[in-house]
């Protein structure tokens, strides 16, 4: 529907001689407006370090237009006065808010983008969510869906184990239901939404006691690497039914799928066992996961954690954080993808995200406190690289640490030009109810 609309655009312009730039992340929900032309700031959620400024998850607006006199350099940060394991995050439909959430406690923050984009402003905490969706714990993903925030999730309270659900609200913050992961695939870790197909993926992880356990020391115990999800769900969307579990052996994380409209199928890599899995739509309609393609040799974890895929489909980019490495992967034959860059970006790295335009990639640092490196391989920082389908040639960097802001994660786009030609209703009473303390 909507990437089917973008897709038939690209088409219209190149056909006529006019061609049109959207900047905006391929990643993002097709429920979101894109932002066209060159983004304005990169907005980081960051993990509080003690010791390091003032020791708080905050969200830093990192300055991202050339000859801007903010290029390359942190224009803002919004402190939520604690550190809460700062993860993912993501806008609202109408892009006017930015969720996002703690894996630790479970809470949620809700910050105002659209007031003034060079200084995001926070609005609202959630800080009933394990008790709104019956003891759900630890908000991972947050896709935008119409008036609403999908939510998947990675644990439950009554355990701190993997059994976990998905979970919706609406854009003001109201509770509208908890939807649990079916029986023999209770893992969850990401969602993401096919509209055009009326199918979701979800993948799996592990649980909060798994996450927040130091690095070495789960690696170091079998009983608790037995504890990862093998599985990934395809549900109807509409009905939010699961329709089939698919058997992804080695914690299948993050989920992209192709964005061309007649490709229906998506990519997605496995933690343990370092491969690239194609969950493709088969004739008779289900959809089947099979192995395509070798990351590393995962006896010597190069963990696989992030993926991005390009708007044409073209190249899929893999960051491995153990050796801090950028895999650049051709997968125009997605049965057969072949490796054609790679780039050692840092100690470790963790988040990846390129402009639909295909000129501009981003990668961040940190997975999670407790699996961050240590030491003098604590590096902690965003880079910005340009691809231009042979080469990546580094941008711009900021190092996090020395900033004092902490630790990097996820990562999304900002541009001043975008709001300035929104229309927003009832502005007054809305951003009155989002800074209310409770749903």
């Amino acid at each position: 529907m909507a990437q089917g609309r973008i897709a038939l655009l690209v088409v219209l312009a190149v056909v006529g001689g006019v061609r049109l730039a959207p900047a905006d992340e391929t990643c993002m929900s097709p429920y979101l407006p894109k932002i066209t032309g060159q983004e304005d700031y990169v907005y980081v959620w960051t993990l509080g370090v003690d010791g390091v400024g003032d020791g708080a998850d905050k969200l830093v607006t990192i300055g991202a237009r050339p000859g801007a006199p903010t290029y390359g350099k942190v224009v803002s940060s919004t402190s939520t006065g604690g550190r809460h394991e700062a993860h993912h995050a993501g806008f609202t439909d109408d892009r006017r808010y930015l969720w996002a959430g703690g894996l630790d406690d479970s809470q949620i923050y809700v910050f105002d983008v659209a007031g003034d984009p060079a200084n995001p402003k926070l609005v609202r905490t959630i800080d009933s969510f394990v008790a709104d969706t019956g003891g759900v714990v630890g908000p991972h993903t947050f896709f935008a869906l119409p008036g609403r925030m999908l939510i998947s999730a990675l644990s439950n309270s009554k355990d701190n184990g993997g059994r976990t659900a998905l979970v919706e609200y609406n854009n003001d913050g109201k509770f509208i239901e908890t939807v649990w992961m079916p029986e023999n695939a209770e893992y969850g870790y990401d969602v993401r939404v096919q509209p055009r197909l009326n199918r979701m993926l979800t993948s799996s992880f592990t649980g909060r006691t798994n996450y927040m356990t130091d690095l070495g020391k789960l690696i170091g115990d079998a009983e608790a690497m037995k504890h990862f999800g093998n599985t990934m769900v395809v549900w109807d969307f509409h009905a939010r039914k699961p329709i089939q579990t698919l058997q992804v052996p080695g914690a299948p994380l993050e989920i992209r799928w192709a964005l061309q409209p007649r490709h229906n199928y998506a990519f997605a890599t496995t933690a343990l066992t370092s491969k690239i899995w194609l969950i493709a739509q088969q004739p008779d309609g289900t959809f089947a996961a099979t192995a395509v393609g070798d990351i590393g040799d995962p006896k010597k974890t190069p963990l696989p954690v992030d993926i991005s895929l390009s708007a044409d489909d073209r190249w899929l980019f893999v960051t491995t954080f153990m050796d801090g490495t950028l895999h650049i992967y051709d997968v125009s034959d997605p049965k057969h993808p072949r490796e054609a860059a790679k780039e050692k970006v840092g100690k470790q790295a963790n988040m990846v995200s390129e402009t639909w335009d295909g000129e501009r990639l981003y990668v961040t640092s940190s997975l999670l406190a407790n699996w961050d490196k240590k030491g003098a391989d604590d590096e902690q920082f965003l880079k910005a690289y340009r691809w231009d389908g042979k080469h990546l040639a580094p941008l711009f960097q900021v190092d996090f640490l020395d900033a004092k802001l902490g630790r990097p994660h996820i990562m999304h786009f900002g541009q001043d030009a975008f709001y300035k030609n929104q229309i927003y209703s009832a502005a007054g009473p809305r951003i009155a109810r989002a800074g209310a303390t409770e749903p």
